[in-house]
């Protein structure tokens, strides 16, 4: 290796770009596994920004001709030198391996991002729909989502406490882009791109997750389910992983030459104590209903059964219950008797029976409990006394350890005491957890994925729609307890799952808030008809078939308001679970963004804040009004406030003082000295953060996340 690097600082000196690539190259292959999941990581992705014009030192793509359907566009990445005075052309230039020079219509270039470079992301906010009051708003962002997922890096890190997400199943039938073309079938790298795809996104949402209590939760076929196991297991070694059937196509996908394909998988990834909830489920998600044992609680026999069930074995827990005659209450315990003793020579108190363990053959037995534990038990409601019996007197059961325990985590609801004292759980036979087989009929992905979105926007169609109530079960069984749930799908597609979110919000009277992130990719079809009609990505009329503007949005819009998108009340009711009209809508918020890039010069300077305020605004929990300017040099909000003239600090303070629901202050200075000063005059409980250090710092150090 030695030699090697000795090599690469030669070619370096020759020519540096060349230099690095090469060694961020034999950094990769250093660091690969001699076992477990090995794969080409591949050239770090690039994608392009359509609508975001070029400027100097941008590298760029070159769009073909307007109108030519058959060309394509040159995907060198260009650089451009200078831009002409008018700002309509740009001349270009490239190293392939010669330098090459060009000049080109601005209007003809699309900015590409790589993903090893530093961005400095902000928001734009494209609308929004207010119908839940003070409630935090759920957040929709139109942007790639690996630059999604670094933007919130700096409002949310560690805080999300659960991320559900749907990825492209690979199938090789054009249904996603690595480096802005579709991956075929036949491509020999398929699944290694794939793979490099998802390890990069994955290891930013490990970074969001809360490192104490957070769950992944992620959805995949046949086609990359192995692979993607072991990715898990290899990006979150820390994590406990499981994984579920679930049947999502009861009447099945015919496969030629196989099995008719029924289910997918769902992989759980839980940080810390992260658990599976016991939830009140119906018969359908036992593995088998008939199972006494999974359907109520189970009180068992105080006398013992099986081996060791005899007086002999353990004399000590041959003993007296007694037992009062008609109410059935435990009126005390007797001592044990001596082995040999006659129990008929204990007299009980008046009005109670004593009861002995007495095996079925007549011979004295032995009781499971000895008389300390027995109170202790009988003083909790652990204890139940039966139907009378001619052997013992009364039948006697209790609970083990095992249904105490799920007493007392709350897997059985209590609802009140027999006379005897024992507990009574009306609700006993529902709380479960299920095992990993879940065959679901609300789970049909056709009918309560495609028939539902049919139903909320009849004149729009989407590829495989996720079932609603499948999203919000898998949800449920790890925020149910988390009424204020931040919880993230950076593959949002149709918007299932902030959905599925203001569904759980209905059940309970929650506040949780959904960040959702997709693109605004047009689909292959549509993309051809619309290069024919002279169009390109940037274009209005091509955006607006694209899947965020066309299908995200104005479902979520749908779903809130209760209208179609031609503003019709929605047909249908809403099942299981929660069963109301469709066009009753939620009381939730909503609020749409696209993600822009911004220059971290114009950001230092303090002249985009426009743009960034969003992001302050979800970094304080996206509820009530925004700060978007400062006329009088700072402003308190409902939950934050922002200062830029340092001269004004008495009044800042003050007002942060006065609002104890403001719980993070941004600070606009350069001056460390000016920022410990308001600092320590705020609150204790106040988050003081530095503008726009924090900001630029948060992206820099992020910029080589996407180089491996």
């Amino acid at each position: 290796m030695a030699h090697i690097h000795e090599l690469i600082k030669q070619v370096r000196a020759a020519n540096p770009e060349l230099g690095d690539q090469l060694s961020r190259e034999v950094d990769v292959l250093s660091q690969r596994r001699a076992f477990g999941l090995n794969f080409e990581r591949h050239t770090p992705e690039a994608v392009g920004l359509p609508g975001r014009r070029a400027r100097r030192g941008d590298r760029v793509w070159i769009l073909p001709p307007r109108g030519d359907a058959k060309a394509i566009a040159d995907k060198r990445l260009w650089r451009v030198e200078e831009l002409s005075e008018d700002r309509t052309e740009a001349r270009l230039v490239i190293e392939t391996p010669k330098i090459e020079y060009c000049k080109v219509p601005l209007d003809d270039l699309v900015v590409v991002a790589e993903f090893r470079d530093p961005i400095y992301p902000g928001l734009v906010s494209t609308g929004k729909v207010e119908r839940g009051g003070d409630k935090p708003f759920h957040s929709v962002i139109n942007a790639e989502n690996y630059h999604a997922l670094q933007a919130l890096l700096y409002t949310h890190r560690g805080k999300v406490d659960a991320i559900y997400i749907d990825p492209p199943y690979n199938t090789g039938a054009r249904d996603w882009k690595y480096n802005n073309d579709y991956v075929e079938g036949d491509d020999m790298y398929r699944h290694s791109k794939w793979l490099a795809f998802m390890e990069r996104r994955l290891k930013l949402a490990k970074e969001l997750l809360n490192p104490d209590d957070s769950v992944l939760i992620v959805t995949i076929d046949e086609k990359e389910y192995l692979r993607l196991g072991l990715l898990l297991e290899q990006t979150f070694p820390e994590a406990r992983i499981q994984m579920v059937s679930a049947v999502i196509n009861p009447a099945g996908s015919s496969r030629p030459s196989s099995f008719a394909r029924t289910d997918e998988y769902i992989f759980v990834v839980q940080w810390g104590t992260s658990r599976v909830r016991p939830l009140s489920l119906a018969d359908e998600w036992r593995t088998n209903p008939d199972d006494k044992r999974t359907t109520r609680m189970m009180w068992s026999m105080l006398k013992r059964t099986g081996t060791g069930k005899n007086r002999a074995d353990s004399p000590n827990l041959f003993y007296p219950i007694f037992v009062e005659v008609g109410s059935g209450r435990i009126t005390g315990v007797g001592e044990s008797l001596p082995l040999g003793a006659s129990r008929t020579t204990i007299e009980p108190p008046e009005g109670a029976v004593a009861c002995f363990p007495v095996n079925d053959d007549g011979t004295d037995g032995r009781w499971q409990l000895s008389q300390p534990a027995l109170r202790v038990a009988e003083s909790k409601g652990y204890v139940r006394v039966g139907r009378p019996s001619k052997l013992q007197g009364y039948t006697i059961s209790y609970l083990k350890a095992g249904e105490q325990k799920k007493v007392e985590n709350g897997t059985y609801e209590i609802s009140g005491t027999r006379p005897d004292g024992s507990l009574i759980s009306e609700t006993e036979h529902r709380h479960i957890i299920p095992g990993t087989a879940w065959r679901i009929p609300s789970h049909d992905a056709s009918r309560n994925g495609s028939n539902l979105l049919r139903a909320l926007m009849p004149d729009r169609k989407f590829p495989f729609p996720k079932s609603l109530y499948a999203v919000e079960d898998a949800l449920r069984f790890f925020v149910a307890d988390k009424p204020d749930a931040t919880i993230i799908d950076f593959f949002s597609g149709s918007g299932t799952t902030a959905h599925a979110v203001m569904r759980l919000n209905k059940q309970d009277g929650g506040r949780r808030r959904s960040i959702s992130m997709t693109n605004n990719e047009v689909s292959a079809d549509e993309q051809k008809k619309l290069r024919a009609a002279g169009l390109r990505p940037g274009d209005p009329e091509w955006e607006q078939w694209g899947i965020c503007d066309y299908i995200t949005k104005p479902r979520i819009e749908a779903a809130i308001t209760g209208k179609t998108p031609n503003g019709d009340p929605i047909k249908g009711d809403y099942k299981f679970t929660d069963e109301f009209p469709m066009a009753d809508g939620f009381d939730e918020n909503v609020e749409f963004f696209t993600l822009t890039y911004e220059s971290p010069m114009r950001v230092q300077s303090h002249r985009d804040f426009g743009r960034i305020a969003p992001l302050l605004w979800l970094r304080a929990g996206s509820r009530g009004r925004r700060i978007e300017a400062m006329p009088d040099g700072w402003d308190v909000a409902d939950a934050y406030g922002v200062i830029d003239d340092i001269d004004k600090s008495d009044a800042f303070v003050e007002a942060m003082v006065a609002n104890p629901d403001a719980r993070i202050a941004f600070i606009v200075t350069d001056e460390d000295r000016f920022f410990e000063a308001i600092a320590h005059a705020l609150p204790e409980e106040v988050e003081a953060v530095r503008l726009y250090d924090s900001y630029l710092r948060n992206f820099e150090i992020d910029a080589m996340r996407g180089a491996r």
